[in-house]
């Protein structure tokens, strides 16, 4: 595939096949993880890939609860979602909630909390620096994933039931769950092109709401 086909499709999956992934397919897409960047070359993420039937349905089991107390908030708008599509979206969500343990692999993604260094602790707002060193990889891994014709999804609201998943998956301390990624062959097609907003509204050119390309999409 063409890099930038890569990732104009490589959308959140949510309807996936129950065949398994061919081991070597799986170690491409892990090792793509490793050359993400990562400050200091600390390398601080781990990966438990989950694909044992009773392990999967207790992260499903786990899974479930949380999003439909999510589902709730975005039902009455407490949670924004941004798109013309809003009901299908929480449906086909619904859907992947409920399905969570026939995905072929789920990977728990874990971060070594002592090799992350935040420089944002000191502002007055919730720090998001601690992610700098775990979600590129995450990314790395993804795109990956759709390179090789696999479908991915992110999320990290099963992070809510992180001591359960720790004490399940046998995770030790001081590592943190940040990410639980499920792939698998799709069952549905992949999107042609994502729906995402145009070039103008995202980039700015030397202060917050100058754009930079202002007739780009």
């Amino acid at each position: 595939m063409d890099f930038y086909d890569v990732l104009r499709t490589a959308g959140t999956a949510r309807y996936y096949k129950e065949d398994p992934i061919p081991d070597d397919v799986l170690t491409r897409v892990l090792d793509a993880a490793r050359w993400a960047p990562q400050g200091g070359n600390r390398q601080p993420n781990r990966y438990v890939v989950v694909r044992d039937p009773a392990k999967k349905q207790a992260l499903r089991d786990l899974y479930f609860p949380v999003w439909r107390e999510y589902l709730a908030k975005a039902g009455v708008g407490e949670i924004a979602i941004k798109g013309n599509l809003i009901p299908k979206l929480l449906q086909d969500a619904d859907y992947f909630a409920d399905n969570f343990h026939k995905v072929p692999a789920i990977v728990v993604v874990c971060a070594h909390m002592p090799d992350i260094h935040p420089t944002d602790l000191e502002l007055e707002r919730d720090p998001i620096v601690y992610g700098a060193s775990v979600y590129p990889a995450v990314q790395n891994l993804l795109l990956a994933a759709r390179y090789e014709g696999l479908g991915g999804s992110l999320t990290t609201l099963l992070c809510a039931e992180e001591p359960a998943v720790k004490a399940m998956l046998n995770i030790p301390d001081p590592y943190a769950t940040a990410a639980h990624l499920a792939l698998g062959y799709l069952s549905k097609p992949f999107p042609s092109k994502l729906t995402r907003m145009p070039l103008t509204e995202v980039v700015f050119s030397e202060e917050f709401g100058a754009p930079l390309y202002p007739h780009a999409e």
